[in-house]
Formats: C-alpha cells, sequence, structure tokens
C-alpha cells in the first residue's frame, strides 16, 4: 500500500474541503446500480502537494496497487484537453510531488479532474467544496465522508 504523508497544521496554510467523485472506470453494472454515487469528501491543507492529494485518493477509496495517475487543472472537469496536467514526472505542465494545492489557486466550485491508472482509466471528478483561512488542529490530509462503497481496483 502507498504511504502518505501527514502533516499537521503547523504552518499558516488554508484548508480545502474537496469531494471526489469516480466517474469512470471498469465498475460493473450490479455495483453502480447498488452504489449509485461514489464518493469521499477530504480535507487537505493548502501547503500539502498533489501527491499527498492522491496518496490520500489512494487509500480513501481503497486501491491495492500503484499505477501512474495524473491531476487535469484548470479545465472543465475529467479528461478536459485544454487542462494543465500534474503526474509523477515534469513531462506534463508540473510534477504532482513538487505543485501545492494552494499553487494552483483553487476557489470554492472549481472542478478538476484525477485519473489513476492509465490502463483501466479510474476517472475522478474534484469539486472544490470550500476553502477556509482557519484550519483546525489535526492531521492532514484525511477523509472527512464517505458515499458509496469502494469499487475493487480489479473488478474480474
Amino acid at each position: 500500500m502507498a504511504t502518505k504523508k501527514k502533516t499537521s497544521n503547523r504552518q499558516n496554510s488554508s484548508l480545502y474541503t474537496m469531494d471526489v467523485f469516480i466517474v469512470g472506470g471498469p465498475v460493473k453494472d450490479d455495483f453502480i446500480e447498488q452504489n449509485p454515487v461514489i464518493s469521499r469528501t477530504i480535507e487537505i491543507q493548502g501547503n500539502q502537494t498533489l501527491e499527498n492529494l492522491h496518496h490520500e485518493i489512494f487509500g480513501a477509496f481503497e486501491r491495492e496497487e500503484e499505477h501512474m495517475y495524473e491531476f487535469q487543472i484548470g479545465g472543465r472537469g475529467p479528461n478536459d484537453p485544454n487542462a494543465k496536467r500534474y503526474g509523477l514526472s515534469e513531462d506534463g505542465d508540473g510534477k504532482a510531488s513538487k505543485t501545492t494545492i494552494e499553487s494552483l489557486k483553487l476557489k470554492t466550485d472549481d472542478i478538476f479532474g484525477y485519473c489513476f491508472d492509465f490502463g483501466d482509466e479510474w476517472w475522478h471528478q474534484i469539486n472544490v467544496i470550500s476553502v477556509k483561512k482557519d484550519v483546525p488542529i489535526g492531521n492532514y490530509p484525511k477523509v472527512i465522508k464517505k458515499v458509496g462503497e469502494s469499487p475493487p481496483q480489479y473488478p474480474d
């Protein structure tokens, strides 16, 4: 399982609350019937990175094996060709491990995409629910709400 760095709010940073929805991937029809909405709500500090967000999503959906991933920021949601791309390398517009959440200038109601496993193409839509200046004491990122069961990473 992936290791994820949890940090407490020692620095002055904003707190971002995001809803992460699975919107595509190898999910069987009967699973979708039982779980029409599959989402996780995550809190993350602005001084944390997209890589930190990836690891929290990975754990939140109970994934087993790491794969390539990419965030798509500034478009109109998942798979927008006009979005800036942030992944494991700097081949796109930026490297996820070096890109902080606050550097993206996200605002409440912004939407962006996240793709995990370029073979199976698990597509996610991430909605920014809120951005707050006051960060309660605690470890971040963290899941604060789950809707629906986690689909198996490999359904067959």
